[in-house]
C-alpha cells in the first residue's frame, strides 16, 4: 500500500572533508541538499485539516513599488540595523523548535561568535519519531569519481547538481553526467579547458534535462547538451572578468538562467538561436557595487503546477547581507518585495528556498530565508487585480547556527548546522523529529571564491556521494524492530495509526484505509511482541526477576490490543502465548484489572473470568476480587460457587452484586444479612466491627434499590424498579421472619435496622419518601410504614430517648410537608414530649433536650400546646427550648434569663445581648426589655466576667455608667468592673475618649485599687489619664502609699516633697535595721533598704537637670547624711553588723551625686560634721579614698581618650590634605562627549575641564549636556559620565579643574561654605547645618572610606550614651532604652584592638 515516487524526498550531498574548520565559509554546494520533489497536492490538500493556523500578517504594500534601478542606488547604512521584526507589535508568535528561551532577530548576539547559543537537553525526539532519514553512500557514482581522478586526473569534486540525471562537477573542470543507475552517461570537457578556466564552481540541470549549465572559478560560462555531449555555448562576457560563478540557475523557461558571481552581481542570462548560431544575452539584475548579493534562488514549479497563477512572473529571491529582494523577472522586470533584515552575524551567510504549500486550503510558493538561527517563512499569493502579496508566517527559533537549507516536502525541512548536523524539523508544529551526525561524512565547503567570505581555498579530500531520504512509515517502525525497540515501534506504529506522526511517507489513501493498513502491522508486532517476551524470560533466578520481566512487557501488549480493538487477539492469541508461562499468565491477568474497574473492557470471555477470579482468590486478594466482580457481566459463570465464596470471604458487595444481576434477586442479600446481625441486637449486645460493616452496607442496600440503583453502582433496569421497590417494602414490613422462632417479635426486620441505627433508618426512609408519587399504593405503603414505626418504638422502653426523638422528628418533618397525606395521632406527640421531658429521668439530661430541640425545629411545634411546652421544659431546665419558644414570642428579655440559668452556654449572653441591640431588625421596645433585664442582672453578667460586661456597657449605654455603678453593691465588683472599664491593658475593645468618664469615678478606681491592689497603683497611674492630682494625693495618704504619693508628687512638680516623703521611708527601713541588731533578732535583709535607695537616688538624678546647685544639694546632702547615720552610731570597738554594706551602698550614693555635686563640696560637707571635724576621720578614710580613686581613674580616663582623639585627628586631616592637595590624572587625551582630541578648538578658546574621576570634557560639550548646579550662589561643573550612571540621582560630584588651553598642573579651589548676605532668610538655617561644597563632600567621603570599621569617637560616643541611659527611673513614664541603630548591633560591628597610626613629626 506504500506510494513512493521515485524521487520523492531524496536529497543528495557531494561530500568532501574540509581542512579549514572556520565557519566563516559558506556551505554553497547548490545541490548538496537539494532535488526533492515536491509532494502530491492533492494528497496536501486532504490533510490541510491538521495544517498549521498561522496568523497572517501582510507587509504593508506601497502605492508605486521601486524599481531594481532605485533599489540598486540605495546605499548599504552601515551603522543602522534594521530590525525585522518586533514581535511584541506584529504579536506574531515566535516558537522555536523545542520552546527554547531564545532572543528573536534583533535581539540576539549575532556579532560575537565566542557567544555560544543556550544549549538545552533535547527531548527523546528517537523514541518519539524513531529514525526519520535513511542515510547511505551512493558506491556507484563514488567509485566513478575516484576511478576518473586517478585515471583521467579529473581533480576533486566541487559541484554537484541533481535531477533525474547527477552532474558532479571536478576542480580540473571536468562534469560527469550520472543516470538514476549511477551509470556513467558523459564526461564533458577537459583539463586542458580546467587548466584555462579553473574548477567548476557551479551547475545547473533545467527542467527537461536537455541542458547543462556549468559555472567556472575563473568567470567563464558553457552549456552542454547532455543528449549528445556537445558543447553549445561557452559564454566568457557575460559579466565582470575575474569574478568566480558563485551561483548559476535555469529558470523554468530553458531559454533563461540566472547567474551569481564572486562580487556580489547577479545577472540574467537569455539564450537565443538566431540563424542557426546560439547566442547570450546579459542584463545586470544587481549591481555588486551597491551590496553583495551572495544567494539567490528562482521558483521552480512542478508540471503539475505549470498552470499556476504566479507562475507567469517567473519570480526571482536574492539576499544580500543586509536584505531580501524578491522580483519578478516577466512579462517585464519588477520588484515585489524588499525585505531589510538589518545587521547581523558576518559569519553567517543568507539562505533561500521555495516550495509549494497548502494554507488555508490554497496552494502557494513559500519562500524560507534563514540566516544565523532564525528561520523566516514567507507566503507569496497573487490577489485579483494581479498584484503579488508577501505576508509573514510564524517564524522558527533555533539554538544553532545554519549553514544550509532544504525542504524535503511541504510539511518537512531539513537543516545543517555549522557542526555539521543534520536536524529535520516538522514546519507546522516546528517540532524536531531527528537530529543526524553527519560530520563524517567529510562535507565540501565551496566559499572561496566570494570575496566578502573568502579564507583561502580548501583541499577537498573525500571523493563520495551520499543520499538522504525520507523513509517510509513502514520502514521507520521497522528500523526500530531491527534496534530490537519494540515498544518504541508499537508507539510510532500508533502515531501512524492516529494521524499524528510526522513526516509520514508511504501512507495513502482515506482515514480508515490507512488505519486498517498501520493496525495489522500492529498486530504483527504484538504477536512478535509476545514471544519475544516469552523467549527472553530469565529461567533461572528469584522469581521477582521474572513478574518485573513481564510487567516491563506484558501491559504494552494488554495496552495496544485494547487501543486496536481487539479484544479477540488479546483473549486468544496472546493470551494462548502468555498462558504457557504461570508468571506471564498472572501478570497479563493483573494487567486487565484496572480496565476492567474503569469500565473499559466489558465482554471478557468466562474462560479468562474464571482464571482471573482464580488468580487473585490464589494470592489472597479478596478486595480486589470483590471490586472486579462488580464491574464484570458473571451471567456465564458458576453464581452459586461465586456467592459461596464472596460469603466465605465476607464480600458482601460482589455477593449483593451477583445475587442482583446474576439472578434478579434481590432481598435474598438483605435475609442473609439481617440474620448476622439480628440475634446480637436483640440480646442487646454490642455489635462486632464486621457486623457493623454488614448492617451499613444492608442500610445502603436498601437505600439503593428504594430509589432505582444498583447496588453498588450503576442503575436497576427501568422495567424492574417498581417490582424491586414493591419487594423491598413488602420484605420490610413482614410480620414475621422466615423460619422464625416462636418467642420472636412482631416486625422483625425494621425493629433490627431501627436498634442498629435509627437515624440513618429513618433517613433511608425519608429519601424514599420523597421520591414516592401520589399515587394510592405508595401513600398506603408510606401509612403502614410509619404506623409500624409506632408501634414497635413507642410499644417498647427498650429504645433511647434520642431513638424515639429520631422517630418523631422524622415525622414532624412528614407532617409538615404541603402535600403530607400521612396520619399520626396527636396524643403520641404529647406522650413524647411526657418521655422526654420526665423530671424523675435526671440520665441523659443534654441528649434529651436536643432530641427535643430537633424535633421542634423540624416542624413538630405544632403537634403541642404551647404553654404546656414552655412549662415543662422550665422545669425540665431545658433552657434551649425556652429559648426557642421566647424566640417564636418575641420575649428576648427572658432569654437572658435562660442563658444565665444554663451553665453551659451562661458565657454567651454577652454576645446574644450585643447582637440584640446593635442588630437591626428588632423594635426599640425589645431593645428597651433586654437592657432593662441585663441592669436587673449586673451583678450577676459583672460576676461572670467583668471585661465583657465592661465593654457592653461602654459600647451601648456610656451615659449611664453611673447607674450601673449605684447598682454594684459589691465592693470587689465594683473594683472589678471599674479596671476593666477604665484600665485600657485590660484589653477591652473601647474608645476611652468617648466615655468621657468624670473624676470622680476614676478617683473613686483609685480609691478601690489602694484598697484591694495596692502593688498596681503606680503602673495603673501611669495609663491612667483624666484623675486630678490633689485629691489622688489625698487617697494615696490616707491608704499611707509613700511610693504613689511621692510619684504623684513629683508629677506635680514638687520635688523636694517627693524627695521627704522617700527620705522618711528611707530612713524608716535604716531604723528598723538598727532596731532588729540591737533585740538581737535575726539578721534582716538589706534588700528594702537597697531598694528604697535606689528608687530615691533614681528620684535625685531626674530632676538634678532642671535644678540649681542649692536646689540640687538640697537633695542630695539629706540622702548622704541618711545613709552615714547608722555608721556614726555604731562604735569603732563593736561595729555593725552590716557597716560594710551600709558604707557600699553609701559609696553607690556619693558616685552618683559626684555627677552633680562638686567634688570640694562634698568633701566640705562631711567635713563639718561634728563627729569627723573633731578628728574622727577613720570611718570615711574609705569612703574618701574610693572618691580619689575614682577621681584618678577618671582623670586617667579624661587624657587617654582625649591623646586618641588628638592622634585621630592628626591622620585624618594630614589624609585630607593629601587628598585635596593631589594632581588631577586625566584617564584620555579627549573629550568623553564628544571623543575628539582636547586641543579641537584651540582658536575658539575653549575651556578643558578635568575632574578628580579622570574625566575630561570640553566646556561647550558640558554646557550641552547640562552638566552644572548652583550650589550658593555658585556654579559648579559636574561629571556628565559619572552623574548620568548615579542612577539614585545623589550628589556624586567630582571636583572640576579649568585651564586655559591646555591641561597644567591644578590648584584646587576651595570655595567657602557658606556666602549669605545679612538679610538672607536662609542665614539661620546654614549657620545651624554647615553646607559643603562638593569638593568637600567628596574629601569627607575619601576619608571615611579610609576607616575599615567605626571611628573610635563614634564608639566612646556609644559607651558614654549607653552608660548614661542604664539609670532606671521606676516612677517615671515609659523611657526609652539604648538606640536601636548603635554600632554594636551592627552585623560587620569589628573590635580591633591595635594601636594608633604612627604619624611622622
Amino acid at each position: 500500500m506504500e506510494n513512493e515516487p521515485d524521487h520523492e524526498n531524496v536529497e543528495q550531498s557531494l561530500c568532501a572533508k574540509t581542512t579549514d574548520e572556520d565557519l566563516n565559509k559558506s556551505f554553497s554546494l547548490e545541490a548538496s541538499l537539494s532535488k526533492f520533489s515536491y509532494i502530491d497536492l492533492d494528497k496536501e490538500l486532504e490533510f490541510r485539516n491538521d495544517l498549521i493556523d498561522d496568523k497572517e500578517f501582510d507587509i504593508p504594500q506601497v502605492d508605486t513599488p521601486p524599481t531594481l534601478e532605485s533599489i540598486l542606488n540605495e546605499t548599504d547604512d552601515e551603522d543602522e540595523s534594521f530590525v525585522l521584526e518586533d514581535p511584541t507589535l506584529l504579536n506574531i508568535d515566535t516558537i522555536d523548535s523545542h520552546s527554547y528561551d531564545t532572543s528573536s532577530v534583533a535581539s540576539s548576539d549575532s556579532g560575537d561568535r565566542t557567544n555560544l547559543k543556550k544549549k538545552k537537553k533535547l527531548p527523546d525526539s528517537f523514541s518519539l519519531h524513531g529514525s526519520v532519514m535513511r542515510h547511505s553512500l551512493l558506491k556507484g557514482i563514488s567509485a566513478q569519481i575516484v576511478s576518473a581522478a586517478d585515471k583521467v586526473d579529473a581533480g576533486l569534486p566541487t559541484a554537484i547538481a541533481v535531477s533525474s540525471l547527477i552532474a558532479v562537477g571536478t576542480s580540473h573542470g571536468l562534469a560527469l553526467i550520472f543516470d538514476q543507475n549511477q551509470a556513467l552517461r558523459l564526461c564533458l570537457g577537459s583539463t586542458s579547458v580546467g587548466g584555462q578556466y579553473g574548477a567548476i564552481s557551479a551547475l545547473s540541470i533545467n527542467n527537461d534535462c536537455s541542458r547543462l549549465l556549468c559555472g567556472f572559478a575563473k568567470g567563464q560560462i558553457t552549456m552542454w547538451d547532455l543528449a549528445s555531449g556537445k558543447l553549445l555555448r561557452s559564454i566568457t562576457d557575460a559579466h565582470p572578468p575575474g569574478t568566480a560563478i558563485l551561483h548559476i540557475k535555469f529558470t523554468d523557461d530553458p531559454t533563461l538562467a540566472i547567474c551569481n558571481d564572486s562580487g556580489g552581481s547577479v545577472f540574467e542570462l537569455t539564450f537565443k538561436r538566431v540563424m542557426g548560431v546560439r547566442t547570450c544575452e546579459s542584463r545586470c539584475l544587481f549591481s555588486g557595487s551597491k551590496g553583495e548579493v551572495c544567494c539567490i534562488e528562482p521558483l521552480h514549479s512542478k508540471p503539475e503546477l505549470k498552470d499556476h497563477p504566479i507562475t507567469q512572473f517567473s519570480l526571482l529571491a536574492m539576499a544580500s547581507l543586509t536584505k531580501i529582494l524578491v522580483i519578478g523577472l516577466k512579462p517585464s522586470l519588477k520588484v515585489w518585495m524588499t525585505f531589510p533584515y538589518g545587521r547581523m552575524d558576518p559569519s553567517s551567510v543568507p539562505l533561500l528556498a521555495w516550495h509549494f504549500v497548502a494554507v488555508h486550503n490554497y496552494v502557494n510558493p513559500m519562500l524560507a530565508f534563514c540566516r544565523g538561527d532564525v528561520v523566516h517563512f514567507l507566503l507569496v499569493k497573487r490577489d485579483e487585480s494581479g498584484a503579488i502579496h508577501v505576508t509573514k508566517q510564524k517564524h522558527l527559533h533555533l539554538y544553532y547556527d545554519l549553514i544550509n537549507f532544504t525542504w524535503i516536502n511541504s510539511r518537512t525541512i531539513v537543516l545543517l548546522d555549522s557542526v555539521e548536523k543534520l536536524h529535520v524539523i516538522d514546519r507546522q508544529t516546528q517540532e524536531e523529529l531527528e537530529t543526524v551526525e553527519i560530520s563524517e561524512v567529510q562535507l565540501v565547503y565551496n566559499s572561496s571564491h566570494f570575496k566578502s567570505l573568502a579564507t583561502g581555498g580548501n583541499v577537498s579530500q573525500a571523493l563520495s556521494v551520499y543520499v538522504m531520504m525520507l523513509r517510509s512509515w513502514r520502514e521507520r517502525v521497522d528500523h526500530l524492530l531491527k534496534q530490537d525497540c519494540l515498544t518504541e515501534a508499537l508507539a510510532l506504529a500508533w502515531s501512524f495509526h492516529e494521524g499524528k506522526a510526522k513526516a509520514v511517507v508511504g501512507l495513502s489513501g482515506d482515514a480508515s484505509k490507512r488505519k486498517a493498513i498501520v493496525a495489522d502491522r500492529m498486530v504483527e508486532i504484538l504477536l512478535h511482541y509476545a514471544d519475544r517476551a516469552l523467549k527472553k524470560c530469565p529461567d533461572q533466578g528469584k522469581i521477582q526477576v521474572m513478574e518485573q520481566h513481564f510487567q516491563d512487557m506484558v501491559p504494552v501488549i494488554v495496552d495496544y490490543c485494547l487501543l486496536l480493538q481487539r479484544k479477540d487477539l488479546l483473549f486468544s492469541q496472546v493470551y494462548d502465548k502468555l498462558s504457557e508461562n504461570s508468571v506471564a499468565k498472572g501478570v497479563f491477568l493483573e494487567c486487565l484489572e484496572p480496565y476492567i474497574l474503569s469500565d473499559k473492557l466489558v465482554g471478557i470471555t468466562p474462560q479468562v473470568m474464571k482464571d482471573l477470579i482464580v488468580h487473585f482468590q490464589d494470592k489472597k486478594l479478596m478486595e480486589n476480587v470483590e471490586a472486579l466482580i462488580v464491574h464484570m457481566d458473571i451471567t456465564s459463570l458458576d453464581i452459586q460457587q461465586i456467592v459461596l465464596m464472596c460469603w466465605e470471604n465476607r464480600l458482601y458487595d460482589a455477593m449483593i452484586y451477583v445475587y442482583n444481576r446474576g439472578m434478579n434477586e434481590f432481598i435474598s442479600p438483605m435475609e442473609k444479612l439481617l440474620r448476622v446481625i439480628a440475634p446480637p441486637l436483640n440480646a442487646g449486645k454490642t455489635l462486632t466491627d464486621e457486623q457493623v460493616v454488614m448492617g451499613n452496607k444492608l442500610l445502603v442496600y436498601i437505600s439503593c434499590c428504594l430509589a432505582g440503583r444498583a447496588y453498588p453502582l450503576g442503575d436497576i433496569p427501568e422495567d424492574l424498579v417498581p417490582l424491586v421497590k414493591n419487594q423491598v417494602f413488602e420484605f420490610l414490613i413482614r410480620l414475621h421472619s422466615t423460619e422464625a422462632p416462636p418467642e420472636e417479635e412482631i416486625y422483625p426486620y425494621i425493629r433490627t435496622l431501627l436498634h442498629f441505627d435509627t437515624r440513618e433508618f429513618l433517613n433511608v426512609l425519608a429519601l424514599t419518601f420523597e421520591d414516592f408519587k401520589n399515587d394510592k399504593q405508595a401513600v398506603e405503603y408510606q401509612q403502614r410504614i410509619v404506623d409500624i414505626l409506632l408501634k414497635v418504638m413507642v410499644e417498647n422502653s427498650d429504645f433511647t430517648p434520642s431513638q424515639v426523638g429520631c422517630l418523631f422528628t422524622f415525622l414532624a418533618r412528614q407532617l409538615a410537608k404541603p402535600d403530607n397525606t400521612l396520619f399520626v395521632n396527636r396524643t403520641l406527640f404529647d406522650q413524647v414530649l411526657e418521655f422526654l421531658c420526665s423530671p424523675d429521668d435526671d440520665s441523659r439530661h443534654s441528649e434529651r433536650q436536643q432530641v427535643l430541640l430537633e424535633l421542634l425545629q423540624a416542624g413538630g411545634i405544632v403537634q403541642f400546646e404551647e404553654s404546656r411546652l414552655i412549662r415543662m421544659a422550665e422545669k425540665a431546665e431545658f433552657y434551649q427550648i425556652c429559648e426557642f419558644m421566647y424566640e417564636r414570642e418575641h420575649q428576648y428579655d427572658k432569654i437572658i434569663d435562660c442563658y444565665l440559668r444554663d451553665p453551659l452556654r451562661e458565657e454567651e449572653v454577652f454576645n446574644y445581648i450585643h447582637n440584640i441591640l446593635s442588630i437591626p431588625g428588632y423594635s426599640v421596645e425589645e431593645k428597651q426589655s433586654v437592657w432593662q433585664k441585663a441592669m436587673d442582672h449586673i451583678e450577676e453578667l459583672v460576676a461572670l466576667k467583668p471585661g465583657k460586661a465592661a465593654e457592653l456597657v461602654a459600647t451601648h449605654f456610656s451615659e449611664q455608667i453611673e447607674t450601673v455603678i449605684k447598682k454594684l453593691q459589691n465592693q470587689v465588683l465594683l473594683f472589678k468592673f471599674l479596671r476593666s472599664l477604665l484600665d485600657p491593658r485590660e484589653g477591652i475593645h473601647v474608645n476611652q475618649e468617648l466615655l468621657q468618664i468624670s473624676p470622680c469615678i476614676i478617683e473613686q478606681f483609685i480609691e478601690l485599687l489602694c484598697q484591694f491592689s495596692p502593688n498596681h497603683v503606680i503602673e495603673t497611674l501611669q495609663v491612667l489619664e483624666c484623675y486630678r492630682l490633689e485629691e489622688t494625693i489625698q487617697i494615696t495618704q490616707k491608704y499611707q502609699l509613700c511610693e504613689v504619693t511621692a510619684y504623684l508628687l513629683e508629677k506635680k512638680g514638687d520635688i523636694h516633697g517627693a524627695f521627704l516623703i522617700m527620705l522618711k521611708r528611707l530612713q524608716s527601713k535604716l531604723q528598723e535595721i538598727i532596731r532588729q541588731d540591737e533585740n538581737t533578732k535575726e539578721d534582716p535583709s538589706l534588700k528594702d533598704v537597697e531598694e528604697t535607695m535606689v528608687e530615691t537616688i533614681a528620684l535625685c538624678q531626674r530632676n538634678s537637670h532642671n535644678l540649681n546647685q542649692q536646689q540640687r544639694e538640697a537633695l542630695w546632702f539629706p540622702l548622704l547624711e541618711a545613709m552615714m547615720a547608722p555608721q556614726k552610731l555604731s562604735s569603732s570597738a563593736a561595729p555593725h553588723p552590716h557597716s560594710e554594706a551600709l558604707k557600699s551602698l553609701t559609696m553607690q550614693v556619693l558616685n552618683s551625686m559626684a555627677a552633680f555635686i562638686a567634688l570640694p563640696s562634698i568633701l566640705q560637707r562631711i567635713l563639718q560634721d561634728p563627729v569627723y571635724g573633731k578628728g574622727k576621720l577613720g570611718e570615711i578614710q574609705g569612703l574618701i579614698l574610693g572618691m580619689l580613686d575614682t577621681f584618678n581613674y577618671e582623670q586617667t580616663l579624661l587624657e587617654t581618650t582625649t591623646s586618641l582623639l588628638n592622634q585621630d585627628l592628626h591622620w585624618s586631616l594630614c589624609n585630607l590634605r593629601a587628598s585635596v592637595t593631589r594632581g588631577l590624572n586625566p584617564k584620555q587625551d579627549y573629550c568623553s562627549i564628544c571623543l575628539q582630541q582636547y586641543k579641537r578648538r584651540q582658536e575658539m578658546a575653549d575651556e578643558i575641564i578635568v575632574f578628580s574621576c579622570g574625566h575630561l570634557y570640553h566646556s561647550f560639550c558640558l554646557q550641552s549636556k547640562e552638566c552644572t548646579i548652583e550650589i550658593e550662589g555658585q556654579t559648579r561643573w559636574t561629571c556628565y559620565k559619572c552623574s548620568s550612571s548615579n542612577k539614585a540621582g545623589k550628589l556624586s560630584d567630582n571636583s572640576s579643574e579649568v585651564t586655559k588651553g591646555r591641561i597644567t598642573p591644578s590648584q584646587v579651589k576651595m570655595s567657602p561654605s557658606c556666602h549669605l548676605s545679612k538679610g538672607d532668610p536662609a542665614i539661620k538655617k546654614a549657620t545651624s547645618e554647615p553646607v559643603l561644597d562638593p569638593q568637600q563632600i567628596q574629601a569627607f567621603d575619601q576619608l571615611c572610606h579610609l576607616y575599615r570599621g567605626s571611628s573610635r569617637l563614634a564608639l566612646l560616643t556609644e559607651l558614654s550614651q549607653n552608660r548614661s541611659g542604664e539609670s532606671c527611673r521606676p516612677f517615671g513614664g515609659s523611657q526609652s532604652g539604648p538606640a536601636f541603630n548603635s554600632i554594636f548591633q551592627k552585623e560587620n560591628f569589628q573590635l580591633q584592638l591595635i594601636p594608633p597610626p604612627v604619624t611622622e613629626d
